[in-house]
């Protein structure tokens, strides 16, 4: 299964256009966040920490697809909080797909059965089933007891309705590379395509005891990778990012690779750190000071080797250096000897707390706007 032929070709063709025009900061992945609001809470997410006014704002079917045409990129995924909370989740959906987006709706698939309805199977468009390992692990990461059984059951009920199912598995440091390996097995088993990452240490997360360093990272992705030799796992990522998992290669992030949209604005400077919000994303795109951000220049990004920032430094790789693109698919992942060159965090500038200013400041546009407390839907 791995990304279905055609959108990798489309996905592909986009970048070197991309660069035939010389554009260094291009969008390849929008991150369309139509809520906060989540049905669950995991130990290991910063994403949920706001009062319920914020928690219960929604972006607009018009908000949304306004954020798609700004943006111009060539696939959409819509995480969250849970949108499949959202009343109109449908209605996204289908006018996204009507652009010819690509569609990767990410959902803890717990309300997955009970809106299928609300869609049509499309080549354009997958749901991305939360599963952050087998049954005892993701229950324990998610808090909450069941949540496995549920999730799986949903994920055959859309398989049988001709729906592309793929999975999305975050990794801590209390999950051993055996137990990552045995549920590579079992998505394989399953049918499902898995896209995986290290953790982001969310400041606000309950959890903070778990998160990978950058060496512990390397280490851990390279014990479950040769866990894998002879095996064909599927995952949805380059191999180039796989081999950065690895540390064999040094890349530097690229948080305008896959812009965030969510319920405050566009965010910079990436998915996983909120640090201000403009409102058109041509804004975002020409005022954030982009080289301010990043492994050795923030200590937030110290440790961050999260697919949102690194795919797209990857996907950028492999169409500038195909050679070293097909090396690396011929011959798999080294998963012993000398690793890359760490980037040096000495002259990172020093962490700003700016989370409990930004609320501040929605809170007091929520309540000048006259919005009050919106029902949740």
């Amino acid at each position: 299964m791995t990304v279905p032929i055609r959108q990798s070709f489309d996905m592909a063709m986009y970048i070197f256009g991309q660069k035939l025009k010389g554009n260094k900061h291009y969008p390849l992945v929008l991150m369309l966040e139509p809520l906060f609001k989540c049905n669950l809470a995991c130990a290991g997410c910063g994403k949920i920490d706001f009062p319920d006014p914020i928690l219960d704002k929604r972006l607009s079917v018009e908000d949304c697809l306004k954020a798609v045409d700004e943006c111009g990129a060539p696939m959409v995924a819509i995480p969250g909080g849970e949108p499949l909370l959202h009343k109109e989740i449908g209605e996204i959906v289908k006018g996204i797909i009507a652009r010819k987006k690509y569609v990767s709706l990410c959902t803890n698939a717990l309300l997955l059965e009970k809106k299928l309805d609300l869609f049509t199977p499309s080549p354009y468009l997958q749901f991305s089933v939360h599963l952050d390992g087998l049954k005892e692990h993701h229950d324990r990461a998610v808090s909450q007891q069941g949540v496995f059984d549920r999730a799986v059951k949903a994920i055959k009920a859309a398989q049988a309705k001709g729906f592309r199912v793929t999975a999305n598995a975050t990794i801590f440091d209390n999950h051993p590379a055996e137990d990552v390996a045995a549920f590579l097995d079992y998505c394989g088993e399953l049918g499902v395509a898995l896209s995986i990452s290290p953790g982001y240490a969310y400041e606000r997360a309950p959890d903070k005891e778990h998160f990978l360093n950058r060496r512990n990272t390397k280490d851990l992705f390279r014990d479950i990778f040769a866990r894998g030799k002879g095996k064909k796992w599927d995952l949805t990522h380059s191999p180039l990012f796989l081999d950065f998992l690895a540390g064999n290669q040094e890349y530097l992030c690229s948080p305008w690779g896959m812009p965030t949209r969510n319920v405050f604005g566009w965010q910079r400077p990436c998915y996983l750190l909120g640090e201000g919000y403009t409102e058109t994303y041509k804004e975002l795109l020409e005022t954030t000071e982009w080289d301010k951000y990043g492994t050795g220049r923030y200590e937030k990004c110290a440790n961050c080797m999260a697919h949102c920032g690194y795919e797209p430094t990857a996907a950028d790789d492999a169409i500038s250096h195909p050679w070293k693109f097909l090396t690396l698919a011929l011959k798999g992942i080294r998963t012993e000897g000398p690793m890359a060159k760490e980037i040096p965090l000495d002259d990172a500038r020093p962490a700003i707390d700016v989370h409990e200013k930004l609320v501040a400041e929605q809170m007091q546009k929520i309540h000048a706007e006259g919005a009050g407390k919106i029902p949740a839907q």
